[in-house]
């Protein structure tokens, strides 16, 4: 496995890692912990197929976790303008303390990852990733030449 291969992977469990006992403390699963969180941190996203196309989630493993979220009233549904069709998610009153709790997990997550690393070296891998995004988008708008 390649370093960046491994390096995701171990990312990814340790996020999970540092989520399951909130998880545990707030009784939700870990999947739909990810999708308040996904829909709180980013308002650009309010479908359910936002989530499986952007998160990468199975669809009905998003379906049973977002009726999970309403039925314990974390999410509402509203009808989209224009669709009926579609259905926005919006994060309830109730959901604020969960996402407040999140945020800061995620914040000390991060604060971890960075430890011992100056403000320069992160400064530098911040600007990295800003340009190795741009690039992402180049391709796949198909602007760079093969």
């Amino acid at each position: 496995m390649n370093m960046s291969m491994e390096f995701s992977r171990k990312l990814a469990l340790a996020y999970t890692a540092v989520c399951k006992p909130l998880c545990q403390t707030l009784k939700l699963p870990q999947t739909a912990f990810d999708i308040l969180l996904f829909l709180a941190n980013n308002p650009a996203y309010q479908t359910a197929a936002d989530i499986v196309e952007v998160r990468k989630i199975k669809a009905n493993l998003v379906s049973v976790n977002v009726d999970k979220l309403v039925r314990d009233g974390y999410l509402t549904r509203e009808s989209m303008p224009g669709d009926r069709r579609k259905t926005r998610l919006l994060c309830t009153e109730k959901a604020q303390p969960v996402i407040m709790q999140g945020r800061q997990l995620q914040s000390a997550f991060l604060q971890r990852l960075f430890a011992h690393t100056d403000q320069q070296m992160q400064d530098a891998f911040l600007k990295t990733i800003a340009i190795m995004d741009k690039n992402l988008n180049e391709l796949l708008e198909g602007d760079i030449a093969e």
